[in-house]
């Protein structure tokens, strides 16, 4: 079960907090072993380029990189080998270069760090060409199915819950109506928790419709109550109130969601005529010292993944469910997406703390 072994490990998708956490730990619990571990750089790139992009990682590489934020090995979150983008503008199917770069640095396994879309991809490539694949859930959105937690989701929450705290003084300052913007792809975890735990006013997230009157309503109350300040928490996913994405193109062709604060903002202020101020936090979330929690949730992630490849159990990702770490099948936690629970616990804590969330059904 313990036989010597060559085993990869890289991250893939944006950046956040706790994925040096992992990286530590499966080097740490390698020695166990006797495996032999090489981090790959910047995702499937490393193994697709030639020669391969891949550092042996050994005690001393790892040390002191728990509180680091980012990661070591880098990581991109584009160039999908299946629909490789090229310099003159063809797209090609590269998988099979990547499959091969696994194959020359003669890997017995690999430990891939990443979210639903990261994770999809990897899982194609291993079905594909022979790869023997663990996986392990980082995601600041936390919507990765089957766990109730992945990395990065806790630094995230707590950024923001620390940007409101300093809003609140300057709204409570100046009388204002504060309005942030966090991120939130497709599910709104960061607004709700961080809405919660920073004593918003208005809770905004992509799964629940809202009403711009309603919630003006809501901030005119407050005031005529005595309440000189209010705070808005709007994820970056919500749409106009008539159902439109705000999305912006850059440089580099690659759309995004952003401007949904500016427009809640601008919707408060010339109904009620409140001073109101906008901030977009973007991507400070994914920046900086990672939490506790996270550097807990990496470091028992990284030792469960490198025991899989111990015990040959391959095809799975690890995951958090009822206290502990489970090990689910990767297809499963893929083909599953955890948005905001309408009917969950953090909906019901918002209501009873007359929280607006917008326009639920009765």
């Amino acid at each position: 079960m313990t036989r010597h072994k060559r085993v990869g490990i890289l991250t893939s998708g944006g950046d956040c907090g706790g994925l040096n956490a992992v990286t530590r730990a499966v080097v740490r619990r390698a020695r166990d072993y006797g495996f032999d571990i090489y981090g790959i750089k910047d995702s499937t790139m490393g193994l697709l380029s030639r020669p391969i992009d891949a550092e042996v990682l050994d005690l001393k590489r790892v040390s002191g990189i728990l509180r680091y934020g980012g990661t070591i090995l880098g990581t991109i979150n584009k160039n999908n080998p299946f629909a490789f983008p090229m310099a003159d503008g063809r797209v090609l199917d590269r998988s099979e270069e990547v499959i091969e770069g696994y194959h020359q640095l003669g890997l017995d396994a690999l430990i891939g760090i990443g979210g639903d879309g990261s994770l999809a991809i990897l899982n194609k490539l291993a079905e594909q060409g022979n790869w023997q694949l663990v996986g392990v859930p980082k995601t600041i959105d936390n919507d990765v199915g089957t766990t109730e937690h992945s990395i990065g989701f806790h630094t995230a929450l707590s950024i923001a819950v620390e940007a409101l705290d300093r809003l609140t003084y300057t709204a409570i300052s100046h009388s204002r109506v504060m309005v942030l913007e966090v991120m939130g792809r497709d599910a709104g975890h960061i607004a709700m928790s961080a809405g919660i735990a920073g004593g918003a006013h208005v809770i905004l997230v992509p799964e629940i419709p809202y009403s711009i009157d309603n919630l003006c309503s809501k901030l005119l109350d407050r005031k005529a109550r005595g309440n000189n300040f209010s705070i808005v928490v709007v994820a970056e996913a919500v749409k106009t109130e008539t159902g439109e994405p705000l999305l912006y193109t850059n440089s580099l062709g690659q759309t995004l969601y952003g401007g949904i604060g500016q427009y809640i903002g601008n919707e408060i202020s010339s109904r009620t005529g409140i001073e109101t101020r906008v901030s977009t936090l973007g991507h400070l979330q994914r920046g900086g010292t990672p939490s506790a929690l996270d550097r807990l949730l990496g470091s028992a992630f990284g030792v469960a993944a490198l025991d899989l490849v111990a015990q040959d159990k391959f095809g799975r990702m690890v995951a958090w469910q009822n206290r502990r770490v489970v090990d689910v099948p990767i297809a499963e936690a893929i083909a599953q997406y955890r948005s905001v629970e309408i009917d969950g616990a953090l909906v019901e804590t918002a209501l009873g703390l007359n929280t607006y969330i917008g326009e639920l059904e009765k």
